[in-house]
C-alpha cells in the first residue's frame, strides 16, 4: 500500500496524494550554457524524463535559468547550495527549489528564500545527504540513518517556523541499507512527499543495481513520489532506468517491455540477439506493450499469452503471438519485422 503524503505542484505536474511517480534526472552542462542545457533536457524529455535538476552555483546559472525555462516543456529545479542571493534569484525562473536551509545561512537569508519561494509560488526541496550532514548531528550520531532524519526535521522546522508548508524532502546516501532506513523513519514520521534515490551510486552497472535495490525496496515498501537514479554516466541512461524501475513494479507504463529466457539447450533461436534488436528498434516507442521472446516450448506459451505480442521457438518454426493467441508461425530472420509490423497494427 502506497503511503499517502501531501500534495505539492512542480510545474504544471503534482507529486504525492496518489500522484503517478514521476521520473527526474540532472543535467550534466554548465547551466550558464543555457544552449547546451536546453538541448540536453530536450534529449532527457524525449526519454521520458518528467522533472529535470540543475546545478546553480554562481549568478550567471542564476540568470540562464530565464531562457532554460522558456524553451523545455518540463519542470525546471534549480539546485542551490551555500549562497542564498542564487536561490532568491532562480526561484523567478524555477519551478522548485533544492536547497539545504541549514547551509543557506542565517534566520534573515532563509526567510529571503522562502519569501522568494512565496512570491513565485514553488516549492522547496530538502536534499539530506549523508555525505554532507552538518557537523553537530555527524558528532552526536555518526553517520547514521538516524542524523539524517534529524537533520530532515532541522531543516524542515526552519521553514515551518516560516508557515512555509510546499515542502518536498530526500534522504539519500551512497550506502543502499542507510538509504532504506533513513527513508523509512522519516516516512513514519511526517507525510511530506518524498524524492527518492540512492546518491552517487556507482557507474551505469554496478549503479544501476544499487539503486535498483534502493528505490524498488522503497517503492514496494509504499514510499516514493519521485525518483532519480544517479549514475556515473549520461543522464539519458538515469532516465532509462528509473522507467524501467517502475515498469518492473507495475507502477508505471511506458514504451515497449521485452520479456526473453535466459535461453538454455532447449532454445530455437537466438533468443537475445533478437531480444536486443527489438529493443533497439523500439527505444524510442511511448505505447506501452510487453513483448515476449521465448526460446522454446516449456515457458514460452504462458509467457507469450500474457504478453501483447509473442514469439515461441520451436523446431523449424516459431509461434508467433498477437493478444493472447497464437496467430500464425515466423521464421527466425522474420521475428523482428513481424513484431514491428504488429507494434504499429495494435
Amino acid at each position: 500500500m502506497r503511503k499517502r503524503t501531501k500534495e505539492v505542484r512542480i510545474g504544471k505536474l503534482r507529486i504525492g496524494n496518489g500522484h503517478p511517480i514521476l521520473v527526474q534526472s540532472m543535467a550534466n552542462t554548465l547551466t550558464s550554457d543555457s544552449d547546451a542545457t536546453t538541448k540536453q533536457i530536450h534529449e532527457l524529455s524525449d526519454a521520458g524524463c518528467e522533472i529535470i535538476r540543475v546545478s546553480v552555483p554562481d549568478m550567471k546559472s542564476a540568470l540562464a535559468l530565464k531562457k532554460i525555462r522558456e524553451n523545455i516543456s518540463i519542470p525546471l529545479v534549480a539546485d542551490i547550495h551555500f549562497d542564498y542571493r542564487l536561490a532568491v534569484e532562480s526561484a523567478k525562473y524555477a519551478d522548485k527549489l533544492r536547497i539545504n536551509p541549514g547551509n543557506i545561512g542565517s534566520e534573515e537569508k532563509i526567510r529571503a528564500v522562502v519569501d522568494a519561494a512565496k512570491e513565485h509560488s514553488i516549492p522547496i526541496r530538502i536534499g539530506v545527504n549523508l555525505g554532507s550532514l552538518e557537523k553537530e548531528l555527524e558528532k552526536k550520531y555518526g553517520l547514521t540513518p538516524k542524523a539524517m532524519v534529524e537533520s530532515a526535521m532541522q531543516n524542515i522546522t526552519l521553514l515551518e517556523n516560516l508557515d512555509f508548508y510546499d515542502i518536498v524532502v530526500s534522504l539519500k546516501a551512497s550506502d543502499v541499507p542507510r538509504t532504506i532506513e533513513a527513508y523509512k523513519m522519516f516516512s513514519e514520521k511526517l507525510d511530506y512527499p518524498l524524492h527518492i534515490g540512492v546518491t552517487e551510486s556507482g557507474t551505469i552497472f554496478s549503479g544501476t543495481i544499487s539503486s535498483s535495490i534502493g528505490i524498488g525496496s522503497l517503492l514496494l515498501g509504499g514510499i516514493g513520489d519521485t525518483i532519480r537514479v544517479s549514475l556515473a554516466a549520461p543522464p539519458v541512461e538515469e532516465v532509462k532506468v528509473g522507467w524501467q524501475i517502475l515498469k518492473s513494479l507495475k507502477l508505471r507504463k511506458r514504451g515497449i517491455e521485452v520479456t526473453a529466457c535466459p535461453t538454455c539447450a532447449r532454445a530455437n533461436f537466438d533468443v537475445a540477439l533478437v531480444a536486443r534488436k527489438i529493443e533497439d528498434e523500439t527505444k524510442n516507442m511511448e505505447k506501452p506493450m510487453h513483448i515476449a521472446i521465448m526460446g522454446c516450448g516449456v515457458n514460452g506459451p504462458g509467457e507469450a499469452k500474457e504478453a501483447d505480442i509473442g514469439v515461441v521457438g520451436g523446431k523449424g518454426e516459431n509461434l508467433f503471438y498477437s493478444k493472447g493467441g497464437i496467430s500464425g508461425k515466423v521464421s527466425e530472420k522474420d521475428i523482428l519485422d513481424r513484431v514491428l509490423k504488429e507494434i504499429n497494427s495494435q
